[in-house]
């Protein structure tokens, strides 16, 4: 199964999230397919803290779909009832593509998708459909889209995913060495297909593995944290944490402790 770090508090009890791969057509433009199931007692919300990629995702959900823009800071979404919703976590490369407006126009903001085959997805989720059902269902509602994938947005591709996944990356300078760019050019394509700028690419990285680190491990020590994710110091961390976290990394793992105590959280 597809693995993210977007998703800072998983596991709440009565809530499901499965995540699988699309068809290898779509690889340029979608990263994988999530869906949450969640059915919750009454007059109980689970409180979902999502720190997004930086990119899009097109979510389909009470009878309808919208295409969501990256957002910098943290998103909570509150959950109740019983219910469900299906997402795509896109590849940066598909701002460019399936947005209906200029991709900086989206950044924490969302549209409609009008084309949408939301009632075949909404029967075939209701239905009980497997993960292969709903990546071919996906494969032939998007695959035009994905031929529309052009070089810029493959190197846009690559670029991102090397911020995201090389832990030695922590200035801009060293993003444009690593992907063979000037800053200007990287800067520049950035931009275009997801509307923030590639310093964003890095942070966001270190953002979301210190919450995740935090939520599964409250004792943490948080200085060790901080150097390891390569920050200057301690301090340093802090005021970013919680600039996009809107909390400090202690009332983070204040709040996770309840939930984990009795685990094997290391010292």
């Amino acid at each position: 199964m597809p693995q993210s770090k977007g998703h800072l508090n998983p596991g709440s009890p009565g809530v499901e999230l499965d995540r699988f791969e699309v068809a290898p057509e779509l690889g340029d433009l979608v990263r994988h397919i999530w869906i949450a199931r969640w059915r919750l007692p009454p007059g109980q919300v689970a409180r979902q803290r999502v720190l997004g990629y930086p990119a899009f995702n097109l979510v389909i959900a009470d009878g309808a779909a919208a295409l969501f823009g990256p957002d910098p800071k943290l998103q909570v979404r509150a959950l109740s009832g019983c219910g469900w919703a299906l997402g795509l976590l896109l590849r940066p490369a598909a701002g460019r593509v399936l947005s209906p407006v200029p991709p900086g126009q989206l950044v924490a903001s969302s549209c409609p998708v009008r084309d949408a085959p939301v009632d075949e997805i909404s029967r075939a989720v209701s239905g009980g459909a497997r993960a292969p059902a709903l990546a071919a269902l996906v494969a032939r509602w998007l695959g035009p889209a994905a031929d529309q994938v052009d070089a810029r947005g493959r190197i846009v591709n690559r670029v991102c995913r090397l911020a995201e996944e090389d832990e030695t990356i922590v200035r801009v300078a060293d993003l444009a060495r690593r992907a063979r760019l000037s800053p200007r050019t990287l800067e520049r394509l950035v931009v275009s297909h997801i509307g923030l700028p590639p310093k964003w690419l890095i942070e966001c990285r270190r953002l979301q593995e210190a919450a995740t680190t935090l939520h599964a491990r409250p004792r943490t020590d948080l200085t060790a944290l901080a150097l390891s994710l390569r920050y200057v110091d301690y301090a340093h961390f802090s005021r970013r944490y919680k600039e996009v976290i809107g909390e400090t990394p202690d009332q983070t793992r204040a709040q996770a402790a309840p939930q984990r105590r009795g685990s094997d959280d290391a010292p």
